[in-house]
């Protein structure tokens, strides 16, 4: 299937643990709701653009488990092209541990298993799938290695190539220099810019003129900014909602951009209903779950000061 949108990134199965706050070093402390639900990054991701009407493909690693199982049935019962997704027995699948605070604020542990088998033989062996498509989204919840393969054979290919560089490390220039669309929350620019506290807009101008890639960095309750290479600087303002759950809010947020660049929006544009599919996901509980359709979304872009609360 020649796609819209194919994601090379990572399944996890979350575990998510319900708490009134973090719990101190040493302390056990009383949950008050635990659920499980299949997610990870790059799995959320695939969802998010299906669900805003791309064709989808996917390459990722499960291990040969329940877990696996689950997350197979998903993606075909989601409409997403899994040729790519392989299965192994040898390596467990991938599982997220979140933890959720009553202000739906949230803080995740992953244990990657089955993704980081995902390697660079892997990549080249999906070469079609990805080079098929019209945009590449990364994450880095794989090896970095798998990463920068798979930016350089869309890269040549004239693929859109965007990286969301989550869990944030620091990125090879041979990763950089691929990349077309770069991603990052508030903190993930702040480490990968080295300037803690430093105006974002300002953060960001500096990578994107050090790379020459355009930048979105996702800000919240605060919106969105998109900086691009002719210099503008545009911010998306934020949409007015109810927060419950903020897992897998920024994986809507790059899924929906995705399908947005793919359906030929201009970046600003795609950004803009983005934010308004993440403002709706942070109102459900779940990660891959929350993602919204293609006609919540329509709606809200449609009516900006629409109030979004929790269903």
């Amino acid at each position: 299937m020649s796609a819209d949108v194919c994601v090379v990134g990572s399944f996890m199965m979350d575990l998510v643990a319900y708490a009134p706050r973090r719990p101190e070093p040493g302390e056990t402390l009383i949950g008050t709701g635990f659920s499980s639900a299949p997610g990870g990054k790059g799995f959320n991701q695939a969802v998010a653009a299906a669900r805003a009407g791309a064709r989808t493909a996917m390459v990722g690693c499960v291990g040969d488990d329940e877990m696996g199982v689950q997350f197979r049935a998903m993606l075909e019962a989601e409409g997403i092209d899994a040729t790519a997704v392989t299965v192994r027995p040898d390596a467990g699948t991938g599982v997220g541990l979140p933890l959720v605070e009553p202000s739906g604020q949230n803080s995740i542990v992953v244990v990657p298993r089955a993704n980081h088998v995902v390697d660079t033989a892997q990549i080249v062996d999906a070469a079609p799938v990805i080079t098929g498509a019209k945009v590449l989204v990364m994450q880095l919840e794989l090896a970095v290695e798998a990463a920068v393969a798979a930016a350089r054979i869309a890269h040549e290919r004239g693929v859109t190539v965007i990286l969301n560089p989550a869990p944030v490390c620091p990125l090879p220039a041979e990763l950089l220099e691929h990349v077309d669309v770069l991603v990052p929350n508030e903190g993930e620019l702040a480490a990968l810019s080295g300037e803690p506290g430093a105006d974002p807009a300002t953060s960001a101008a500096a990578l994107r003129d050090r790379w020459g890639l355009d930048v979105v960095v996702t800000l919240g309750e605060r919106g969105a900014l998109v900086l691009t290479r002719d210099g503008a600087v545009r911010r998306v303002p934020a949409r007015a909602v109810t927060a419950v759950d903020t897992v897998g809010a920024g994986d809507v947020f790059c899924g929906y951009l995705a399908a947005g660049l793919a359906q030929g929006l201009d970046l600003t544009t795609a950004a803009d209903a983005a934010n308004a599919a993440a403002a709706i996901s942070v109102t459900r509980t779940g990660s891959a779950a929350s993602a919204p359709t293609a006609d919540e979304v329509r709606a809200l872009v449609a009516a900006p000061t629409s109030v979004v609360s929790p269903r």
